[in-house]
């Protein structure tokens, strides 16, 4: 490993030198041009000077651009991860699941259910709460448009937020925990800003559905 590194470093010495000489003979190369073709009394030096200072603009220019491509490329990379761990999160076999069962048995009275709580619902509840939690992270500002997730995933964050809301604020005043999967709150009230901006008034609720 040491002596590929070596090897590495000693070609690109001899690059740098190379094209060091190469980048002087052809700066003489110009001054030599417009002496005799022109009859230039410019000297050599001054040539040589101005050339060089329009090299490191371009070098600049160039590897600000590569800069660029480089950061782009790696927005796009670290998009699709994100979008790919949320595909993974919200369509797993358990969390489907469990959003199942909240659309289909969770009742619209928080104080309902807790009177006749079971522990799937609860597991179901709790799963499908925590999946918003996880989404909420993973989106959080700055990290991915919400233009990019939103028109593949905001169904599942809408219908699961209409059945729980209500039992979500119930449990804060009841445990006297303010916080209670705020994070989820978030990730809802983005879907439903993103909802009304591209006129999505409700969601469409089928029996039987798959």
């Amino acid at each position: 490993m040491k002596k590929l590194f070596t090897k590495d470093f000693g070609t690109i010495i001899l690059w740098a030198i190379g094209g060091f000489i190469v980048w002087m003979i052809l700066q003489i190369g110009v001054w030599y041009f417009l002496r005799t073709t022109i009859h230039s009394t410019t000297s050599s030096w001054t040539v040589i000077s101005a050339l060089s200072q329009a090299l490191t603009s371009a070098t600049i220019a160039v590897g600000g651009f590569v800069a660029y491509r480089e950061l782009a490329e790696s927005e796009k990379s670290r998009h699709i991860d994100i979008a790919d761990r949320l595909f993974d999160e919200l369509n797993s076999q358990d969390n489907i699941a469990a959003r199942k069962w909240v659309y289909m048995e969770m009742p619209s009275d928080p104080q309902q259910w807790l009177a006749n709580s079971t522990d799937e619902g609860n597991q179901a509840i709790k799963r499908v709460l925590n999946s918003l939690d996880r989404v909420s992270f993973l989106t959080q500002e700055g990290w991915i448009p919400d233009d990019v997730i939103m028109p593949w995933m905001h169904p599942m964050i809408a219908k699961s937020w209409e059945k729980l809301e209500a039992y979500v604020k119930h449990e804060r005043v009841r445990r006297q925990e303010p916080y209670f999967y705020l994070y989820a709150e978030k990730v809802a009230e983005r879907c439903r800003q993103w909802r009304a901006k591209n006129g999505i008034e409700k969601s469409n609720w089928v029996d039987k559905a798959i």
